[in-house]
C-alpha cells in the first residue's frame, strides 16, 4: 500500500493476478482499498470460484478472463473435475455484472483442434461475449514438460481469424 500511495497520480489502475487471485481470502478488502486510493481496479481470472468472483465484481472496472476450452472437453483440458460448470457460472456472473472484460484463450496444438476452437467461438458468442482474445501459447516460462514440446504455431491462424472475427464485437490474436 504505501508503494501505491507514491505511484498516486502517476498509475492509473491496479490489476490483480498471478495464479488465481480469487484464492486469497484478502482479496475484496484489497479491490476496496486500492478502489478508496482513487485507482481503477482489475482482476485476471479463469473463474475457479464463481462464489469469490460475484463478492468482488462490484468492486472491479476490470476483468480479464482464461477460459481454457470448450465447455465439452473443459474438465479433460483442466483435469480439474466440476471446473467448466464452475467456469460457466463465473462467465455468466461477469457477463451480466456490466463490468468492462476481455475473454481469452491460450492455444496451444496439443490440447485443441481447429473445431474445437471454433465450438469455443460459437458458445462464447452464443453467452454473449463481445471481446475475445486467442493467445499463442509460448514455452518461454512453461514448467510443465508436456506442454513444452508443442506450441500454438500450428493453427491455421487466418483461417481462424476469418471464421471468428464476425462472432465478436472485438477479436484479435495475440503473438500472431
Amino acid at each position: 500500500m504505501s508503494f501505491l500511495r507514491r505511484r498516486q497520480g502517476l498509475l492509473d489502475a491496479v490489476v490483480f493476478s498471478g495464479g488465481e487471485p480469487t484464492l486469497q481470502s484478502g482479496l475484496p478488502e484489497a479491490c476496496a482499498a486500492v478502489r478508496e486510493m482513487g485507482f481503477k481496479v482489475g482482476l485476471h481470472t479463469a473463474g475457479p470460484y464463481p462464489e469469490r468472483l460475484g463478492a468482488v465484481l462490484p468492486l472491479l472496472d476490470w476483468v480479464g478472463m482464461d477460459i481454457k476450452a470448450p465447455f465439452s472437453v473443459y474438465d479433460q483440458i483442466t483435469q480439474v473435475p466440476g471446473s467448466a460448470a464452475r467456469a460457466r457460472e463465473s462467465l455468466h456472473l461477469l457477463l451480466g455484472s456490466g463490468v468492462e472484460h476481455e475473454i481469452r484463450t491460450t492455444l496451444h496444438t496439443g490440447l485443441l483442434r481447429h473445431d474445437q476452437v471454433l465450438e469455443l467461438a460459437h458458445e462464447l458468442a452464443g453467452a454473449g461475449v463481445r471481446n475475445f482474445v486467442l493467445q499463442i501459447f509460448r514455452t518461454q516460462g512453461c514448467a510443465e514438460p508436456l506442454l513444452c514440446r508443442g506450441d500454438g504455431g500450428n493453427f491455421a491462424w487466418d483461417t481462424l481469424r476469418a471464421e471468428i472475427q464476425p462472432m465478436f464485437q472485438r477479436f484479435s490474436i495475440r503473438g500472431a
